[in-house]
């Protein structure tokens, strides 16, 4: 584990430096929204989505540069996701991150705008060919920015989102909280491991398995986060817990228990660590990544 927490904090600054050297800087104009970007982009975070992008491409063999710039990409379109979440007609929070939310600073006209920015300049960074560490096929790019476009829209988050507002104090059944779920939060996550594979060079096997394991970690990572809203403390988490009871959203916890979604929890992670084989030594790191989001307490 330490060896690990090792890992992820390198590749966190890394991703970091990454995102501080591409972004425009806080006083660049519009300086007001250039800092609200930067305010919830440097907030902190795991990085696990760009992170997961990364591993992704170095277990098929590529490099940590051919994938930079979708990884970045990626936590932009996340970022942008949790402000709009925290906003008030969302899911109205004051702290994420640790940190007081965007629309509490800026306003919530500034920070609609800020993660309206970080959404489109996450293409900006997807399609600038300039950006990777050495040529990239038209095709493949196409194909990264396709999958990540698939994953961030109607097909994918924002289409969970929708049906996890509509499902707000209503009864739903076991298959309408997976497909919530799978959309919300498992499918920006499973691109993260696509677009990695596709820029590493990884054969339509290996992509196809690190979508697999991407989709079924992804879920994991959720049903994790449900139950951390229950049990877990503000401080590590840095946000509130207990939305979602205030809330009545659709949670594996509400619908199964405790004890029984910690068990999917770890099924879903044992499934996608079954997938690996056609990675070979390169799948070891995503093991160990996949048994960190059932393990994390943040």
């Amino acid at each position: 584990m330490r060896d690990l927490e090792d890992y992820l904090a390198v590749k966190r600054e890394v991703v970091d430096r990454a995102l501080d050297k591409w972004l425009p800087t806080a006083d660049a104009p519009p300086a007001t929204l250039h800092e609200a970007m930067r305010y919830s982009l440097f907030a902190g975070g795991k990085r696990l989505r760009p992170i997961l992008c990364l591993a992704a491409a170095e277990a098929v063999g590529g490099k940590e540069a051919e994938a930079m710039p979708a990884a970045c990409a990626l936590e932009c379109i996340h970022t942008y996701s949790l402000i709009h979440d925290d906003l008030p007609a969302m899911d109205d929070d004051y702290v994420r991150r640790g940190r007081t939310t965007s629309h509490m600073v800026f306003g919530e006209a500034m920070a609609i705008l800020a993660g309206d920015a970080l959404l489109t300049y996450a293409f900006k960074l997807l399609s600038d060919p300039v950006l990777y560490g050495g040529p990239v096929e038209p095709a493949v790019l196409m194909d990264v920015v396709r999958t990540v476009a698939e994953a961030a829209g109607a097909s994918g988050m924002v289409g969970g989102q929708v049906a996890d507002l509509e499902a707000e104090g209503r009864e739903i059944d076991e298959a309408g909280l997976t497909a919530i779920h799978t959309h919300k939060t498992a499918a920006l996550i499973r691109a993260s491991t696509v677009a990695g594979a596709l820029l590493g060079g990884g054969n339509p096997e290996a992509v196809e398995a690190l979508g697999r394991y991407g989709l079924s970690i992804g879920l994991a990572f959720q049903i994790v986060d449900d139950i951390l809203d229950v049990v877990g403390d503000e401080t590590t988490l840095g946000k509130a817990t207990g939305g979602d009871e205030a809330h009545a959203k659709a949670t594996y916890p509400s619908l199964h228990g405790l004890e029984a979604s910690r068990a999917e929890a770890d099924r879903l992670v044992e499934d996608a660590c079954g997938v690996l084989e056609p990675i070979g030594d390169g799948g070891e790191l995503l093991v160990e990544l996949a048994r960190f989001v059932v393990a994390r307490r943040r």
